[in-house]
């Protein structure tokens, strides 16, 4: 009670301290504990045992957790090797890591949950061959499809009221088929979601269906005690539908539990039955071939090796045993034992070297498929296993449980390959090894990007351990493959053993004669010639070592580096997680999670410390490295070339990066992963998971080119442009290289540099206008002929002073608005007189009028505005400036109104009609004739002084009387608008005594402002007297019954098509729209 209790109070700490996504991600939940640390020591020492975490501080995350564990109980120096987080618990198991996973070493997860649902009890799984969905088929009668990529429910299928026991993914039919409790087999269309088919296939209950890979069969089996081989193409007799049953197997003397087609020999096929027998047939034989005999209790699953060369094939039973059988000798290789009850799935995952075993008592465990050593122990705690599944090609595996579903991905997809510096290919599928040579393609044969090259393969020998990585050595002679915590170095060509040893990881050295292992977490050896010279004691647990021209040694959150006589060079605070040098070990690569360092090596430095004798200390020599570049991508694979450091990042494009200045060469449309780099070709090679080779082109004079501009080496780097060349490959055309390198040298700050460089025009314009170099701009603007250029160049030009050149790129671009502006600013009549015209021609009407009139020219201004029908406008203007044409532009303005609102167009005075109405019209006319004199000769601007002086001498008093005219006009103004404002002060002090509102004054103001009513025209001209009186009061009546101004409702607001009275007073302006412009 109180070690519950106890566990209890742990997983409320634990929740608290993690974030539900962490929890979530890793399923740390629920902590369970030991009694004593004396018990977690000594389960350590034995093979296989499971042991459960002790989580007692608040962590972060699960990271934190594993690392805790780790340093308090000291499992690195016992051989523990790598740590699971899986379901509930923290594991640890013993010995090597799980290398043959595809893992690294300590704190590596290495099972990872990609689908976890909760559901009734799960019979039986599958996994979709090219989508990523999971089937399972559940005891409630129903049948899910999930995307474990997104956690989503894709289809569903209820089935039948009784358990379905069996269920199947046919990808080349697009079908699911299901056997159940009924005795009935179904077929469904899971993209329709029809049912193609269902008929009876047995007398009992349906307990597997397995699917031919080549013909189109199904085997099923069941408690009848029979195997019946259906066809779905061949016709039954008086069916149409196919699926004729084309053969019956008897043999077996109890339930048939599972059948397993061999996929070596598609003719062949095994049988478990809890007879206690294993049982293996061939198709169109009645009897079985042989029996399999040595299991206890009834037989549950039966599966074959899918991989190399072995004849053999496993099988699980309820006397807890997993037995893996040779069919060929019919002989038992090995038992496996560790289940604590009945086996209900065991299976050769067909891409990892694993044995899967699942089990009632609610564990599956993972086997070396050769050592058959129990590797680790899964507990997800749902209760029993059912069932697993898996897919070739692919490194997921399917567990169904009473509870639900689960979907593990174990193992990494990266292809397990290496490539020389002479293009020599060697990868490894499972323990084979082949080999490719991309010189095999010959020199005429034409490369283009992103295709996939066709190589020969060939077989060039196998591995006696399953190879989790493999290396060339830098000259290429060697080979080494790692895997199982242990090494094996061949000769390249032959492919024989040079030789081996134990050892957590293996790395080469720069030089081609010596590498490095890590013996232990805390120890490294440095071997020459294949003959150990150094043993080095770190201090600290080592999570993985890097070769190259220095040992690199990683820690948890920081990086050592040695030299090969096992000094240390440097100690670097950074979490890193590999190290990558340049072939000529200048430079080094430090990739972390979230970004990348670029750090130059100063050798010779180094060099001369240990040279004297000075003591390095803990840190190593403080100059040894010099940041150069840090990058914020996360690197997946990477190579040098040269000095240019070539990768690609999460997103999967494929950059390179030159002096900090990253260059997307390719966006890759799935993941691939780099090979290496052959100068000769100009081409960088990738491999994908399916061991499928295609190459890019990178020209490596750009990328000298580039890294001597980055050393400063500019007249060196300018030697190689020339070999740079703008058209590069066959079929695949390339024609921005130089383009390349300008921006290069742009963003070095080098822009004359990349002015010369640069072939493209528009780029070349850009450059020079940044650089200011006007005559280049010219030139490439002629080239180009663009407006926007043209418009650019302009500005340029006026910003420098250069008004000739801005006139003509003005004039190129029609920027009529500039040109207005220049003129003016020149006093160029000339030039205002052409804007004017090529306005007008432009139909830039605003800025044709205003250089028209800045000309004098009245006359054009008028015709302007009636052409554009500004008809109000021209009116106004008119009134302003021509007043004896008033009466030509009012006739046009009235008429116009008059479509749109008679009266408002009947309110509108003539001059002529009504004379009384226009004060002064005859002092205007006057002034109209006068100036238009003075406007034929016009003065210049040179001359605005001395035609000041006349003015002012043709006034009484001189210009000094002149003055104080203006001055007593400004004082009179002044003093009226201050008596007006007193005025309305006197008004509202006297409503606010009479106790009358704001509304009211307000009210009464507007009234009082209100201007007097235009008068009507009379009714003949001939007796103008009359005309001041009797219009008016006939105005008056009309204004007490309907308003002539535009509110015929007399509801007080104005009509939209006519004017309000007192617009006819005030809007004297060209703003006849009210919008504020001309």
């Amino acid at each position: 009670m109180a070690t519950a209790n106890l566990n209890r109070y742990h997983e409320n700490i634990f929740r608290r301290s993690c974030a539900p996504s962490v929890q979530r991600q890793f399923g740390l939940v629920r902590p369970v504990f030991f009694r004593s640390c004396m018990a977690r020591r000594k389960a350590l020492t034995r093979t296989g045992t499971v042991i459960r975490a002790e989580l007692q501080d608040p962590l972060r995350n699960a990271q934190a957790a594993v690392n805790t564990f780790l340093r308090r109980y000291d499992i690195t120096s016992t051989g523990i090797g790598a740590m699971i987080v899986t379901g509930y618990c923290v594991y640890a198991h013993d010995q090597d890591p799980f290398t043959a996973l595809g893992i690294t070493f300590t704190a590596t997860i290495i099972a990872l949950k990609q689908l976890v649902q909760r559901t009734d009890r799960v019979k039986g799984v599958d996994v979709h061959p090219t989508e990523p969905w999971i089937l399972a088929n559940l005891y409630n009668g129903n049948v899910y499809i999930w995307n474990y990529m997104d956690q989503t429910l894709v289809k569903s299928f209820e089935v039948t009221e009784l358990p379905v026991r069996a269920s199947k993914f046919v990808a080349r039919k697009q079908w699911v088929i299901t056997g159940s409790d009924d005795m009935f087999i179904r077929v469904y269309n899971y993209n329709t979601m029809d049912k193609v088919k269902t008929f009876e296939a047995h007398t009992d209950y349906i307990r597997c269906i397995a699917i031919s890979p080549t013909m189109p069969y199904i085997l099923t089996s069941s408690d009848d005690m029979l195997i019946k081989l259906w066809d779905w193409e061949k016709l039954p007799l008086h069916d149409l539908q196919g699926w004729n049953c084309v053969q019956v197997f008897e043999g077996h003397s109890h339930y048939v539990m599972q059948v397993s087609f061999n996929p070596k020999d598609t003719n062949t096929f095994a049988s478990a039955s809890l007879d206690r027998t294993i049982k293996v047939w061939s198709l169109g034989q009645p009897t079985p071939n042989f029996t399999l005999e040595g299991h206890e209790k009834g037989v549950n699953c039966v599966d074959y090796f899918t991989g190399g060369d072995r004849p053999y094939l496993i099988s699980g039973a309820d006397d807890r045993l997993v037995k893996v059988w040779d069919y060929q000798t019919k002989a038992c290789v090995t038992t496996l034992e560790g289940h604590a009850h009945n086996i209900s799935s065991a299976i050769f995952h067909p891409e990892l070297p694993i044995i899967v075993t699942g089990s009632e008592d609610g564990t599956v465990k993972l086997w070396h498929s050769t050592t058959y050593r129990l590797e680790n122990t899964l507990d997800h705690r749902m209760e029993r296993v059912w069932s697993l599944g898996y897919c070739k090609g692919s490194n997921c595996i399917a567990i169904g449980y009473d509870e639900g579903v689960v979907m593990l991905k174990i193992g990494r997809d990266e292809p397990v390959a290496s490539m020389d510096n002479s293009g020599k290919i060697i990868w490894a599928r499972h323990n084979e090894i082949q080999t490719v040579n991309i010189k095999a393609l010959g020199a005429d044969f034409e490369m283009v990007d992103g295709e996939r090259l066709p190589l020969p393969v060939k077989d060039l020998g196998s591995c006696d351990l399953y190879p989790q990585s493999l290396q060339h050595n830098p000259n290429g002679r060697f080979v080494v493959v790692c895997g199982d915590g242990e090494y094996i170095v061949y000769t390249a060509l032959a492919w024989r053993n040079k030789a081996f040893g134990s050892g957590l990881e293996f790395v080469w050295s720069a030089d081609s004669s010596d590498y490095a292992i890590r013996e232990s977490p805390s120890k490294i050896k440095i071997y020459k010639n294949f003959q150990e010279k150094h043993s080095v004691s770190l201090g600290f647990n080592a999570e993985g070592i890097h070769g190259g021209t220095l040992v690199s040694v990683r820690g948890s959150d920081f990086i050592v580096f040695y030299d090969w006589e096992g000094r240390v060079v440097r100690r670097i605070d950074v979490a890193a997680k590999s190290v990558h040098w340049s072939e000529s070990g200048n430079t080094v690569a430090i990739l972390g999670d979230s970004s990348f360092y670029i750090l130059k090596y100063n050798k010779e430095l180094v060099e001369e410390h240990f040279a004297s004798g000075t003591a390095a200390g803990d840190d190593g020599v403080d100059d040894a490295f010099d940041l150069q570049a840090e990058v914020s991508e996360r690197v997946r694979t990477c190579v040098w070339v040269g000095e240019c450091f070539v990768y690609n990042n999460t997103a999967w494009r494929l950059n390179y990066c030159v002096g900090g200045e990253v260059t997307t060469v390719v966006h890759l449309d799935r993941p691939m992963y780099l090979l290496g780099y052959l100068a000769a070709q100009n081409r960088v090679f990738l491999i994908d998971k399916e061991f499928n080779i295609v190459s890019y082109t990178l020209l490596l004079s750009l990328i000298e080119f580039k890294a001597r501009i980055t050393a400063g080496e500019l007249d060196s780097a300018m030697e190689l442009l020339p070999s740079i060349p703008q058209v590069c490959g066959l079929r695949c055309v390339i024609t921005d290289q130089h383009n390349s390198v300008a921006r290069f040298l742009e963003a070095k700050g080098m822009l004359s540099t990349a002015l010369q460089v640069a072939t493209d025009q528009d780029y070349r314009f850009d450059l020079a206008v940044q650089l200011g170099d006007l005559e280049v701009a010219q030139e490439i603007a002629v080239t180009l002929d663009s407006t926007a250029k043209w418009k650019q160049l302009g500005e340029m030009a006026l910003t420098a002073g250069k008004l000739d050149l801005a006139a003509e790129c003005l004039t190129r671009a029609s920027d009529f608005s500039g040109l207005l502006m220049l003129a003016a600013a020149r006093g160029d009549r000339t030039g205002m007189a052409a804007v004017a015209a090529a306005a007008t021609a432009g139909g830039k009407t605003n800025v044709a009028f205003l250089a028209s009139f800045l000309l004098g020219r009245l006359e054009d201004c008028l015709s302007l505005l009636l052409e554009s029908h500004r008809l109000p406008e021209a009116a106004f203007f008119a009134r302003t400036y021509l007043p004896s044409s008033i009466s030509p532009a009012l006739v046009k303005w009235k008429a116009d109104l008059a479509a749109i609102n008679p009266k408002a167009a009947e309110a509108l005075a003539d001059p002529a009609a009504y004379p009384n109405l226009f004060p002064h019209l005859e002092e205007a006319l006057r002034a109209e004739k006068l100036l238009g004199q003075q406007r034929s000769n016009p003065v210049p601007a040179s001359a605005y002084l001395d035609a000041v002086a006349v003015t002012a001498g043709s006034v009484e008093g001189g210009i000094e009387r002149l003055l104080e005219r203006l001055q007593v006009s400004e004082c009179e103004e002044a003093e009226a608008m201050q008596e007006e404002a007193v005025e309305e002060e006197e008004l509202m002090e006297e409503a606010e005594e009479a106790g009358e509102d704001d509304a009211s004054v307000e009210v009464e103001a507007e009234a009082e402002e209100e201007p007097p009513a235009l008068a009507p025209p009379p009714a003949t001209a001939a007796t103008p007297e009359s005309s001041e009186t009797e219009p008016a009061a006939e105005a008056g009546v009309e204004d007490e019954d309907e308003d002539p101004f535009g509110d015929p409702a007399g509801d007080g607001v104005p009509d939209a098509g006519n004017v309000a009275a007192e617009d006819l007073d005030d809007d004297w302006g060209l703003d006849g729209d009210g919008d504020g412009e001309a």
